[in-house]
C-alpha cells in the first residue's frame, strides 16, 4: 500500500527559534525523561480512593462520558465496526470518554485481545491496570516479585518493579512489560533518564499470564530497558535498554537473554520485520536508526535519512516505510527504508513521542507531549488532517482496529478514548 506514497521532498522544520533544513539541525543534550514527574495540568475528572485489590471495584473507576451517542455505546470490542468503505484518513477522531482512576499514571498504553486495554503506571504506582473496551478496571497486576521464584536468586529476594512499556505476544496468551528499573535491598532508589553506560543497574522484563494475569515469568535485560516488541513469530523479543545502550535479544520461549546488540547511546524504539528477521532500533542520542540481524545479531546497516533524536518507529506492513517521530524536531518522518530516502514529514507539535497506525495505513496518529495535543497526519502526503487539543501530558497510543478507537495515555493519570468515525456521523 505504501508503495504508491513515495515522492523526495525537501522538508523544514524547527530547530530552536529558526526554521533550517532537516539535516541541520544538532541534537540538543537533553532528549528526554520518563523518570521525572510532571506537575499535575487541572482537569474536570477527579480521582476516587486507591484499592489495592487484584480486582478493582468498579466504583474505584472515574469514566466521564464526553459524547454519548449509539456508537459509543454500543460498539462491539470483539466483532468490530462492518467494513463501509471509508479511509481512516477520511473520518476524524471524536472523544468518547475520559478515564482517571487513583493506580493510574500511565507511561504507556497497548491494545490486547478482546479489546483489553493495558496501562503501564511506572514506580508511580508499581502496577499495570487492565481496562475492558468501556473502560472499566479487569485487574491490577502488581509490579513485585520474588527472584526466588523465577530461579534468578539462591536466596528470597524481593523487588518491585517500573512497568514503562509493554507488547502483546503474537499468540495473544501473553503480555511482556519492561520495568524502568527495579526497587529492593540490591538497587538504588533513585532513576533518571540522564545516564551513561554502566550508572544504573540492569533490569527485567515481566511475561504476564493473560488468562490469569499473573507475571509468570522474569527475563534479566539490561539498564533502564523501555520500547519492546515481540517478533510476528513470537519466538523473540527485542528491548531496548536506554542506559544500557544496547539492545537485549530474548528467546521467548526458554525464556532467557540469547545475546546484546551494542548499539550507542539511548536506543529507544523498536520495529521487526514482517518475517521476524530483522528489527530497526532508534538510537535517540546518536541520531541513527539502525538495522539489526535478529539471528546474527549484528547492525546490518543504518538509516542515513534518520534525522535527530529518533524515537517511537512503526513500520508498514510491507516493510518498506517506517515512520518516526523526531522527538526534539518536533516532527514525523516517512522513509523510504530501502533506498533510505525521506519520504515526507510533517511538523506536528512540540515533543512528537508515541505513534500509532491504522490499519488501512493511510493515518498515523500522533502525541505531542509538551503541547498536550495529538495530531492525525494522512500518510498520502503527510499532512496533519485533525489537531486536538486533550490537555495534560499526552505521552502514549494506541488504535484498536476493531472498533476504531484510540486510547490515550495521559502521564498526569488519565486515559482519553477517541472514536474515529466517518465525517457524515460526527
Amino acid at each position: 500500500m505504501m508503495n504508491s506514497l513515495r515522492r523526495r521532498v525537501t522538508v523544514s522544520v524547527m530547530c530552536g527559534s529558526s526554521w533550517v533544513l532537516a539535516a541541520g539541525c544538532a541534537a540538543p543534550a537533553s532528549i528526554e525523561s520518563e523518570s521525572e514527574e510532571t506537575p499535575a495540568v487541572a482537569t474536570s475528572v477527579k480521582e476516587t480512593a486507591t484499592t489495592t485489590a487484584t480486582e478493582v471495584p468498579a466504583s474505584a473507576v472515574v469514566v466521564t462520558s464526553v459524547a454519548p451517542s449509539p456508537s459509543s455505546t454500543t460498539t462491539s470490542t470483539v466483532a468490530g465496526p462492518p467494513d463501509d468503505g471509508v479511509r481512516s484518513d477520511e473520518r476524524r477522531l471524536v472523544e468518547l470518554f475520559s478515564v482517571t482512576h487513583s493506580d493510574l499514571k500511565p507511561k504507556s498504553v497497548v491494545i490486547g485481545p478482546g479489546g483489553l486495554v493495558f496501562t503501564q503506571n511506572m514506580m508511580y504506582r508499581h502496577n499495570i491496570l487492565v481496562f475492558d473496551g468501556e473502560g472499566d478496571v479487569v485487574a491490577k497486576i502488581d509490579d513485585s516479585v520474588d527472584l526466588k521464584d523465577f530461579g534468578l536468586s539462591d536466596e528470597s529476594m524481593q523487588v518491585a518493579g517500573a512497568p514503562v512499556e509493554a507488547a502483546v505476544s503474537p499468540d495473544g496468551h501473553h503480555l511482556w512489560v519492561s520495568n524502568y528499573k527495579m526497587y529492593g535491598d540490591e538497587y538504588r532508589s533513585d532513576a533518571d533518564d540522564e545516564c551513561d553506560r554502566g550508572d544504573w543497574e540492569d533490569s527485567y522484563v515481566y511475561r504476564i499470564d493473560l488468562e490469569r494475569f499473573e507475571i509468570d515469568g522474569v527475563v534479566p535485560t539490561g539498564a533502564v530497558p523501555k520500547f519492546l516488541q515481540v517478533s510476528p513469530d513470537g519466538r523473540r523479543l527485542v528491548v531496548a535498554n536506554w542506559c544500557g545502550f544496547d539492545v537485549s535479544v530474548i528467546d521467548t520461549e526458554t525464556l532467557s537473554e540469547i545475546g546484546r546488540v551494542d548499539l550507542g547511546r539511548h536506543p529507544r524504539g523498536v520495529a521487526i520485520t514482517g518475517d521476524s528477521s530483522q528489527a530497526y532500533v532508534t538510537v535517540m542520542g546518536a541520531e541513527r536508526i539502525d538495522l539489526i540481524d535478529l539471528e546474527t545479531l549484528t547492525v546490518v546497516s543504518s538509516l542515513a535519512s534518520s534525522g535527530i533524536t529518533p524515537r517511537h518507529i512503526v513500520l508498514s506492513s510491507d516493510d518498506a516505510t517506517l515512520f518516526s517521530s523526531n522527538h526534539l524536531m518536533n516532527t514525523v518522518r516517512m522513509i523510504d527504508v530501502r533506498a533510505d530516502t525521506l519520504i515526507g514529514a510533517v511538523r506536528t507539535g512540540t515533543q512528537t513521542r508515541s505513534l500509532a497506525l491504522a490499519d488501512d495505513e493511510a493515518s498515523l496518529y500522533v502525541v505531542n507531549y509538551l503541547d498536550g495535543t495529538i495530531s492525525k497526519v494522512k500518510t498520502a502526503d503527510m499532512s496533519i488532517v485533525q489537531t486536538i487539543d486533550v490537555g495534560g501530558r499526552p505521552i502514549g497510543i494506541a488504535y484498536d482496529a476493531l472498533t476504531r478507537r484510540l486510547w490515550v495515555a495521559d502521564y498526569n493519570g488519565r486515559l482519553i478514548v477517541f472514536e474515529d468515525r466517518a465525517v457524515s456521523d460526527n
